[in-house]
């Protein structure tokens, strides 16, 4: 007889059934896991119009798909109540699951547990998961509902965040990194958000600041309330830190999950392809109706993306922010690509600093994974100003600048109507190593438009003549005759051909085709140093 046998003889239950008590047992402590701390603590994040962790990571995967690990880590803490004190969990999920099949890694801080503050077993977590989206290369999405650092813990805490932003910049460019903030989100905490490559909030529930509206009070005798202060509606629109904004967490995470069918698994991968059944290859007849001919009419460029682009559907970033300049995701024939456009709704389409930082950016993050640029030019200069001049508008233009020259995916440049200047080069010109430019047969590029350039080179002419004003439109007429008309570009091979407008979409999406495998040699450096 074995010694299980023995076991079950001398106490009268079979081995079997032990083994089903604890199975059972492990079920039970799993269920107790997912409810958290009790049903009234779970109410008040309800009452808040925020969900709970579990509930959120549901939301954001596919179904059944979500393996959560470290779930029974509790603090080692002693003192100031923690000993008493030690839920399982510490306050933040962590795991893997599917987004359309494919994996990601993520966290989840739960509010309704120390309120989501970081402590050091908290952050060991959060560094294991972190970890392991590096090493198999795949996103990682951050949930964050949390109060920053645990007090109780002291330095402890701190240390954590480090071990987070540290980590961050290790994976930075390589695999995808989003936050979705759903809560606060304050002190040292925010780093952690605002070195991912995109963030998303939800109006009236999220915020972000590094001191809150009591500390601000204090020091400077300002009184602010905490959605004035960091909301979501401020990020979106004044600091940029906020790439995308949403109604509610379910709209919030759908796009979440967009997003990341969007973009690649990591940096050795192309985004993922999509079927191109039923998408005609061009149908561009609307265009000749959308963008005037004149090149003071203003017009909305998201309607000639939207026509350029798979199925109309056009994720753009940054909406509100810098919305002088537009940038974000589409497919193009099934493939993904990143657009920048200026918009000539908005401020004319100049550029500006706002607009320099938010399309270098993003520039810069299509050039990490390997999404193909596409710059849709419209542009009359940069703003002039001696706000902008004193606020760094040639060192933040560089960035954009830097930006182009450093990307290797392949670019195609498409001129609409004008391209002056500085702003021409900087949009990515054939000069500073776009792959392709096409022009519309409405197209002026020079160094300014034709009234300053004939105001500057004839101004003596002008003065002088009988009649100055008829002297100055002819002056205008024989520089844009001579030097702005449509295929001026062309003849000296800076635009590579002048295309019907109609045809943009097809030439776009043949070109993409055609550059598909561009390979550029890597250039022997430690880094660039870039105008920060």
């Amino acid at each position: 007889m074995d010694e299980a046998a023995r076991a079950s003889v001398s106490t009268g239950v079979a081995p079997g059934d032990t083994f089903r008590a604890q199975v059972a047992e492990l079920a039970r402590m799993k269920e107790a896991l997912k409810a958290g701390p009790g049903p009234q603590a779970t109410q008040r994040q309800h009452d808040k119009g925020k969900q709970t962790a579990h509930e959120r990571i549901a939301a954001l995967l596919d179904d059944d798909s979500f393996v959560e690990i470290e779930g029974f880590r509790r603090h080692q803490v002693t003192g100031f109540g923690l000993e008493h004190n030690r839920p399982h969990g510490d306050g933040v999920i962590v795991g893997w699951g599917t987004i359309e099949g494919r994996q990601v890694f993520l966290y989840a801080t739960d509010f309704r547990v120390f309120g989501g503050s970081l402590g050091e077993a908290h952050a060991e977590k959060i560094h294991k998961v972190m970890d392991l989206a590096l090493a198999t290369g795949a996103p990682l999405i951050a949930l964050n509902d949390g109060a920053g650092a645990r007090i109780q813990e002291g330095v402890g805490g701190l240390a954590g965040y480090g071990g987070i932003f540290q980590r961050a910049v290790r994976a930075s460019g390589v695999i995808p990194q989003i936050s979705v903030i759903l809560g606060p989100c304050a002190g040292g905490a925010v780093y952690a958000p605002a070195l991912t490559d995109f963030v998303f909030m939800v109006r009236g529930t999220a915020q972000m600041f590094l001191t809150g509206p009591d500390v601000v009070h204090a020091v400077t005798g300002e009184q602010i309330t905490h959605e004035d202060l960091g909301g979501a509606g401020v990020h979106a629109t004044s600091s940029g830190v906020a790439a995308f904004v949403s109604d509610d967490e379910r709209s919030c995470l759908r796009d979440v999950r967009y997003l990341v069918s969007l973009l690649p698994s990591n940096n050795h991968e192309a985004p993922p392809s999509a079927s191109t059944a039923g998408v005609p290859e061009a149908d561009g007849e609307r265009l000749l109706d959308i963008v005037p001919a004149n090149p003071r009419m203003p017009y909305d460029m998201v309607r000639v993306i939207e026509e350029l682009v798979d199925h109309g559907d056009f994720l753009e970033m940054h909406e509100t922010w810098a919305s002088n300049i537009i940038c974000g995701l589409a497919r193009i024939g099934g493939e993904v690509a990143g657009i920048i456009a200026n918009q000539p709704a908005v401020l004319a389409g100049v550029l500006d600093i706002a607009a320099a930082q938010k399309a270098a950016r993003f520039v810069q993050t299509c050039d990490a994974f390997n999404i193909p640029l596409i710059t849709l030019v419209d542009v009359p200069g940069f703003l002039p100003g001696s706000r902008q001049e004193h606020d760094g508008i040639i060192r933040h233009g560089a960035k954009l600048l830097h930006a182009y020259c450093a990307a290797t995916v392949p670019r195609v440049q498409v001129i609409l109507r004008k391209a002056y200047g500085g702003a021409y080069i900087v949009m990515d010109s054939r000069s500073i190593g776009a792959d392709l430019s096409f022009a519309w047969p409405i197209n002026e590029v020079a160094v300014m438009g034709a009234e300053g350039a004939a105001n500057i080179i004839h101004r003596k002419a002008i003065a002088a003549a009988p009649d100055p004003d008829a002297e100055r439109q002819r002056r205008i007429k024989e520089y844009r005759s001579e030097l702005m008309h449509p295929y001026y570009a062309a003849e000296r091979g800076l635009v590579d051909d002048v295309i019907d407008p109609r045809s943009t979409r097809r030439v776009l999406i043949r070109s993409l085709s055609a550059l598909r495998r561009k390979r550029t040699p890597n250039v022997d450096r430690k880094h660039a140093n870039p105008p920060f």
